[in-house]
């Protein structure tokens, strides 16, 4: 059986071995900064910072109780959408459904920035199956402690092979101390449901534990379909002595959401925001199917929506804007080890993980019949994913060096299958893995690849000046190599093997401090890029002549900054300077009366030039003010060749805005919490020539929680009221989703997604 058709194992067999591992312990969350005495744990922080003092990069944190400041569910990368150079996009209140979440940070889109969950690689959190998972999958938002945000240069030791653009560090919750029971239910908008249960053992001599499982349910905002999910998390953590920390951390999730419709401007414009699938519109979708496979036409068709659509333009292809539906399917498994060991002299720091993924992309296309009677079939993607890794760190002192060595090594196998099968008179009507119920009646592809990947670093921190001066620096060497294999007879995928190397990555950062309250400090790294599975996506001539001359994607990025910290603010301010080269993108490099298949190819470098400002202020007890303003120019620095010469060069980057601010007041009152956030978006271009462009926008987003305190036997009862969109406002949230073009005037590429409109959520919280 392939491998991509494996059944995964079962919930009730991944609870059942939550239950028997109680006593096995959980692992240390060390900060992965450079040693210095301004470190902090990470989950031990209590309120957002913009200041890290005494770090020798740009460096903040938001933590759980930011979190919860959330319509429960969210993904904590909302939490981090108000810090300065932060945009996340997507099509649903909670930054959960991921065909449409989209990170952008410092002009690097999200494949491009790297993240880790306790050490643990999460990859690039793409869509598709192919070297990790989205946090939301990996944890259950209430039991994330903080997390840690560096923009422009991560830390050396960073388990990623992404990170041109920064890196993303999710650090869970430890066990209470007391035992005890946490129930949450929330109600919402559009039949949303949502139950959280958590217990703690309690510690007990050093070893404690929680087991929580999170089921969550929503009708899409507009058309047809729900989105689901469960969740179970189990953490245990034994701690003894001084500094000896051992954990395990397991995950078991399950995902299937209905999609929502790509939009274009123009489709919008005709059709309005809330178009979306045909789904439940059986007939006009066979109709429309009918009259393409008849005629090859996608435009003329008498169906269902003559009105709406005769809207849209005469060249425009009605058959596009009208699918009938799509869905997806993702379950996960994954399993951390972790431990932190006091040697006396050093500090050795050791996590052992697996991950396993299934997943199946869903659509129903027109342009394959089932048979001669149903004009449409199922098309699938069918992931699976088996990795298995390991990070170590060494950490000693010697006079006044901080000295740590580190290693990264995993071994993944991936598989990627696209296939198609026949649907009955009724059409689509429930959302199931299709590949585990049927035989496919074609396939076009079955790829599988290995990747291996290995990372060595090691680096120094030294005190000078009494403390003052503080000096890091290190290299790291990364070499990831891929390999693909075409299990079944294919012309658009490739065999072969692919290496992204580089020896010496090296990143240094001085830190000043002015006084016991400023600091000022410089960085400057350099990373590459692993290339993924894209080089495969071509023909085997294709592939063999790119590969010699393809070289991995590389950044070399120089930050500035200040920071200030007093009783009542914080402030940091940052300049910035990337450059982004070997910038990889599927090209024709022929003319268009030529025949040659697409190919990998490196078409020149982008320079990103930006500042930051952020300031939390307190100016009376229980008033928090977050308030971040961020200015970035990411331009492409070259022309290249796609059926002739596509002229880029000096063009803004596409989805990254150059202006963004936003303003976050949190203000507790006696027992009363309220929460009023807003966020300004500039411009985005959605075309490399820039001649197409998505508007500004303001989204403004409130809560308000009352905590009542002990209520008979309850230990803590609160009620908590979400408004997400509190003006309601219309607006395109997610873009490239379906990749952008070179050129698109009219505005007819379906690339867009719409925002949710206004929606309110009831939340219940018990503690026992």
């Amino acid at each position: 059986m392939p491998s991509s058709v494996v059944r995964p194992r079962r919930a009730a067999l991944v609870l059942a071995l939550y239950a028997a591992l109680p006593a096995i312990a959980c692992a240390a969350i060390a900060d992965d900064d450079e040693a210095s005495a301004a470190d902090v744990q990470a989950t031990q922080l209590d309120a957002v910072s913009v200041v890290a003092q005494g770090t020798t990069r740009q460096i903040q944190r938001v933590t759980r109780q930011d979190i919860e400041q959330l319509p429960p569910g969210s993904s904590a990368m909302k939490a981090i959408e108000k810090l300065p150079g932060v945009q996340f996009q997507a099509a649903d209140p909670w930054g959960a459904y991921e065909w449409s979440t989209q990170l952008t940070l410092h002009g690097f889109d999200q494949s491009r920035i790297g993240y880790t969950l306790d050490g643990i690689p999460l990859g690039n959190m793409s869509y598709g199956v192919t070297n990790g998972l989205q946090v939301t999958r990996a944890i259950t938002s209430e039991n994330i402690g903080s997390v840690e945000l560096a923009q422009g240069a991560g830390s050396l030791g960073t388990a990623s092979n992404t990170n041109l653009g920064g890196t993303l560090q999710f650090y869970s919750a430890d066990p209470d101390a007391d035992a005890g029971i946490r129930l949450s239910q929330t109600f919402g908008s559009d039949a949303t449901r949502r139950t959280f249960v958590r217990a703690d053992s309690g510690d007990r001599d050093g070893l404690s534990a929680y087991l929580s499982y999170a089921n969550a349910s929503t009708d899409k905002w507009k058309g047809y379909g729900d989105q689901r999910s469960e969740q179970a998390n189990l953490k245990t953590l034994y701690q003894w002595g001084e500094g000896n920390r051992i954990s395990l951390f397991l995950d078991s999730s399950r995902r299937k959401e209905y999609d929502y419709m790509d939009l274009s401007l123009t489709s919008q414009k005709a059709l309005g925001w809330d178009w979306d699938y045909l789904q439940p519109d059986w007939a006009s979708a066979t109709q429309m199917a009918r009259a393409y496979q008849s005629s090859g036409q996608f435009s003329g068709v008498e169906n269902g929506y003559p009105e709406a659509l005769a809207a849209l333009p005469a060249d425009y292809g009605w058959l596009d804007s009208s699918y009938y539906a799509g869905g997806g399917i993702r379950r996960d498994n994954l399993a951390g080890l972790s431990g932190s060991f006091n040697l006396g002299v050093a500090t050795l720091d050791a996590t052992g993980y697996y991950h396993g993924a299934r997943g199946e992309g869903q659509w129903a296309t027109p342009y394959l019949a089932s048979s001669a009677d149903v004009p449409l079939s199922m098309r699938t993607t069918d992931y699976s994913l088996d990795r298995y890794g390991a990070t170590t760190a060494l950490k000693w002192s010697w006079a006044n060096h901080d000295l740590e060595l580190g290693l990264w090594a995993e071994n993944a196998r991936t598989s990627q299958g696209r296939n198609y099968f026949a649907l009955g008179r009724e059409g689509y009507t429930s959302l199931y893995n299709v590949y585990e119920a049927q035989t496919p009646f074609r396939r076009d592809f079955l790829q599988r690849y290995t990747t291996q990947t290995r990372m060595l670093y090691l680096q120094d921190s030294v005190h000078l000046l009494d403390d003052r001066l503080t000096v890091n620096y290190g290299a790291k060497a990364l070499d990831t190599t891929a390999r693909a294999q075409s299990l079944v007879p294919t012309r658009s995928f490739a065999q072969g093997r692919i290496q992204a190397k580089d020896n010496f990555l090296p990143q240094l950062g001085i830190n000043y401090r002015l006084d016991h309250r400023q600091d000022i400090y410089a960085s400057y790294s350099k990373n590459i890029a692993a290339y993924g599975f894209t080089p495969f996506a071509t023909s085997q001539a294709a592939f063999d002549s790119s590969r010699a001359t393809l070289q991995p994607e590389e950044s070399q990025t120089l930050q500035l900054g200040y920071r200030i910290q007093d009783t009542t603010f914080q402030l940091s301010a940052d300049v910035y300077h990337t450059r982004f080269s070997n910038r990889l993108l599927t090209t024709s490099p022929c003319s268009a009366i030529q025949t040659c298949a697409s190919i990998l190819s490196n078409v020149g470098s982008v320079r990103s030039t930006g500042a930051d400002l952020a300031l939390v202020w307190k100016p009376i007890e229980g008033l928090s003010w977050l308030n971040s303003l961020s200015w970035n120019r990411s331009t492409y620095q070259d022309d290249y060749l796609n059926n002739g010469v596509v002229a880029t060069a000096g063009k803004d980057v596409v989805g990254i805005p150059a202006w963004m601010f936003s303003s976050s007041a949190s203000y507790q009152f006696g027992k009363l919490r309220v929460d009023l956030d807003g966020k300004y978006l500039g411009k985005r271009y959605i075309t490399y020539l820039n001649d197409s462009q998505v508007p500004s926008y303001w989204l403004f987003n409130a809560g308000a929680r009352y905590d009542f305190g002990r209520i008979g036997g309850l230990a803590e009862v609160a009620l908590a009221l979400n408004i997400s969109n509190l003006t309601d406002k219309r607006y395109f949230a997610s873009t490239g989703t379906n990749g952008y073009v070179v050129s698109d005037p009219q505005g007819y590429n379906q690339t867009l997604m719409a925002g949710s409109p206004r929606q309110y959520f009831l939340s219940l919280d018990v503690r026992f």
